[in-house]
């Protein structure tokens, strides 16, 4: 039986750390596994010791090339996907590597966008990423692009029940 709790843990593709948090196990579905994390949640981000402000729920994919984190107001991204190698589990830790393309939607506007082609323009050459990563990676940014538009699940309203249980505690 898997435990209540995951270990979160993002890194670049040349290894260094990323982001590296503590969330509670919250479902599994056919999409994936829902992991929440709440606010006052000790993290690493960059490296540096932090604590999140705002609670938020990741979709870690059962195989896909990103995970999804779902947020609520006030932050102004309402899903924000990272473009990522698929999950790797080593019980209940989940290792992710982060390829750089994060593809958003903001709350207020609907407005979709790809973010941050240029990092991983740059990381592709620095890191020598794969030509298979970089097919992957671009074919994941262009499925959720259209997917974060058209309302496609789990990006219309699959996530807020789960999304619920972290921002009422």
């Amino acid at each position: 039986m898997p435990s209540e709790m995951v270990r979160v843990i993002y890194t670049k593709y040349d290894g260094s750390a990323h982001r590296d948090y503590p969330a509670r196990r919250l479902a599994e579905d056919d999409l994936g596994i829902w992991v929440g994390v709440t606010r006052g949640t000790p993290s690493v981000y960059h490296g540096r010791p932090s604590v999140e402000q705002i609670p938020f729920v990741l979709l870690i994919p059962h195989y896909a090339w990103w995970t999804g984190m779902f947020n609520p107001p006030p932050r102004t991204s309402e899903v924000y996907c990272d473009i990522t190698t698929p999950a790797r589990w080593e019980g209940d830790t989940v290792h992710i590597i982060d390829l750089d393309l994060d593809a958003v939607r903001r709350r207020e506007t609907g407005v979709v966008e790809l973010r941050d082609e240029d990092e991983f323009e740059e990381h592709r050459r620095a890191f020598g990423y794969p030509e298979e990563v970089v097919v992957n990676a671009q074919a994941a940014a262009r499925q959720l692009i259209t997917a974060l538009g058209d309302g496609t699940e789990p990006f219309a309203t699959h996530h807020r029940k789960h999304l619920s249980e972290v921002t009422q505690q």
